[in-house]
Formats: C-alpha cells, structure tokens, sequence
C-alpha cells in the first residue's frame, strides 16, 4: 500500500467518523446549523452526517475515490457557513473555546487540499480497456 493510498484511507476514516457522530451526539451539529436554511436543523445534521458517511464510502474505493475525493472537497467548502456560525455564536465564550471556533474557519482550507490531492492520486478509478 503506498502513503497516498494510506493518505486516502485516513480521510476516509476522518470522514466516517464525524459522519457517525451526526446520528450519535447531532446536537452540537444541530446548533451550527445556519438558521437560514430551510426545514429543521436536525434534518440538516442527519442529510450532511449521510453525505459525509457516502463520500467515504466513495474515498474507501479505490474504484471512486477520485469522485469521493472531489466531493469530499465539496463538503468541506459547504460546510464552511456552520463554521462561521459557530464562530459568531461562540465569540463570547472563554478564549480557549473561542479560540478553537476561530481556528475551524481557516481549518477548512488544509482539508480541502487534502481531499484534491487525493483526487489527483488516485489511481484505478477507471477501469483498463479490455482487448
């Protein structure tokens, strides 16, 4: 197995296990939901723990993983508004946890590049032609 490969399956594994604590503690998820979004906030936070729970499915695939990567980086941009959510919710608490609300804005942005240089790497999602 090669360290791309051990790369992809980590954010796989990244992936599955906040999409479980959705289903598991959704309530912190439910409070950074943006209150402009229609419908309940939990409905949100089950709809986003399932799609975080498919795209690692797709990443754990060497057959899809380079669309699960890419969708991985989808979901990381889209839930860049509940960070900022959190962060305006939380800018009057103690500085460690304001501090760690502010530190999940440019957070994102390492995920990101993490799921495109997955995207990029992977190899066998195609499969060869036949003779």
């Amino acid at each position: 197995m090669t360290a791309d490969d051990r790369s992809a399956r980590a954010l796989a594994r990244l992936l599955a296990g906040v999409g479980t604590l959705h289903f598991l503690a959704p309530k912190p998820f439910d409070a950074i939901v943006p209150r402009h979004l229609p419908g309940s906030a939990r409905t949100w936070t089950y709809a986003s723990g399932a799609a975080e729970l498919a795209v690692a499915a797709a990443v754990a695939l060497p057959r899809t993983r380079r669309a699960g990567a890419l969708a991985a980086a989808g979901l990381f941009a889209a839930v860049f508004p509940a960070n900022l959510k959190m962060a305006h919710d939380w800018r009057h608490r103690p500085a460690p946890l304001k501090a760690l609300a502010y530190a999940r804005l440019p957070g994102q942005l390492p995920l990101i590049g993490w799921a495109l240089h997955t995207a990029r790497t992977a190899r066998g999602t195609t499969p060869a032609p036949r003779p």
